[in-house]
């Protein structure tokens, strides 16, 4: 029996040129496996602590001793073990981003050691069957504003969602319209215009906030693709000084003249009241997402359901900061019908773990960013070895 030999850490530059980690699990087998940790920039603020990434890694090398020994298939208990050892309620004394680092690397670790694909291991974790059929629609962030970007845009990310089956076409799909946008803002708005921001999404100042979807309206048209687009709108409201008539209006806009299919965190982040008014409205036809007003939490969902505030959720597992909490999230979320969209963090690295958990979990989206940028194709990489190695 394989058990945990070893931990290790060392501080690696993020997709923003900041400082993140990586975690080495060493088996006494010698198999190894490493994770690496994300950050966000626009982080809600129910989310578990982050330390500074030299003292995080400290910290991992401090709990060689604790978790040796341990076979990295019992990731429950591994989890459980990191949250005791941290003991406070978010994750301050040891860092969300050091619990989450090895419990990630040991997850992979396990996948290694049982010769079988991570999502693979992943599903085994879970007391819900996922069919094979079952693919996640990718949700591409094609234009970047707000935090996430330096230009006019208030909302955060204008996401492209593909409704199709496979990820090859998904993919041959997302960089088509993305190539097909580059072109069009780079005649219409300048050769300056076809800048990226944190997401891969293009970020060039607009007209006004509506004026990114007339543009892709435009384009899917152009390209003969609306029967396999529809569009969907990060806010980040939280972020936003806007009142709450102004942020309705301007939803109200979107949902006539766009059909917005999916809202993701459309009012702060304490506003479950509004929220669950939103939802009234439109009747269950568009996907309302909580995200910083979740933060993948199992006390915040709990509150949203109570409150009857959404039908989607966000899934970020250094939100919470252990594998084994974000997966009964997954499964409470499941229990009440909401929407499941995994998703990346603005601050990425080549990490590509949180697509084969998007797949193993049976997620409905997966927020992966633009089909641009190393920290991102490496997501959209790994969904296409994911489909080989499914059949």
């Amino acid at each position: 029996m394989a058990t945990i030999k070893n931990l290790d850490a060392r501080p690696i530059l993020d997709s923003r040129g900041e400082w993140t980690l990586e975690v080495e699990v060493k088996l006494s087998n010698g198999i190894s496996a490493r994770a690496s940790v994300p950050q966000g920039k626009s982080r809600g603020s129910h989310e578990a602590r982050v330390l500074p990434a030299s003292k995080a890694v400290e910290n991992v090398k401090n709990l060689n001793r604790s978790l040796h020994g341990i076979n990295p298939k019992n990731q429950a208990e591994i989890d459980a073990k990191l949250i005791a050892l941290d003991g406070t309620p978010n994750k301050s004394k040891l860092g969300a981003n050091a619990i989450l680092g090895i419990s990630l690397a040991c997850a992979r670790a396990a996948a290694k050691n049982k010769r079988v694909p991570l999502w693979r291991h992943l599903r085994s974790l879970l007391n819900y069957k996922v069919s094979k059929s079952k693919k996640p629609r990718l949700f591409v962030n094609m234009i970047n504003g707000g935090q996430h970007a330096g230009n006019n845009l208030d909302f955060q990310e204008y996401l492209v969602i593909l409704k199709v089956s496979n990820f090859t076409e998904s993919a041959k799909l997302a960089a088509k319209i993305y190539h097909a946008l580059s072109e069009y803002l780079q005649k219409h708005l300048g050769p300056g215009s076809a800048g990226i921001g944190d997401e891969g999404g293009f970020a060039p100042n607009f007209q006004n906030n509506i004026a990114p979807f007339a543009i892709l309206k435009q384009i899917i048209a152009r390209l003969d693709l609306k029967s396999k687009v529809a569009f969907g709108l990060d806010a980040a409201a939280s972020d936003i000084k806007k009142s709450k008539r102004k942020f309705q209006a301007f939803y109200n806009d979107l949902f006539k003249k766009y059909n917005l299919f999916y809202l993701e965190d459309a009012f702060g982040e304490e506003n479950f009241a509004d929220f669950a008014a939103l939802l009234k409205k439109t009747k269950g036809k568009v996907w309302i997402a909580g995200d910083d007003l979740t933060t993948t939490n199992l006390s915040r969902i709990l509150e949203a359901h109570d409150a009857k505030s959404i039908n989607a959720i966000i899934i970020k597992p250094n939100q919470i900061g252990t594998l084994t909490e974000a997966l009964a999230v997954v499964k409470q979320a499941k229990k009440y019908k909401w929407k499941i969209i995994v998703s990346h963090r603005s601050g990425e690295t080549n990490d590509d773990f949180i697509a084969d958990f998007a797949y193993a979990v049976g997620a409905d989206g997966f927020k992966l960013g633009a089909p641009a940028r190393g920290e991102r194709v490496a997501k959209y990489n790994r969904l296409l070895e994911i489909e080989r190695e499914e059949n």
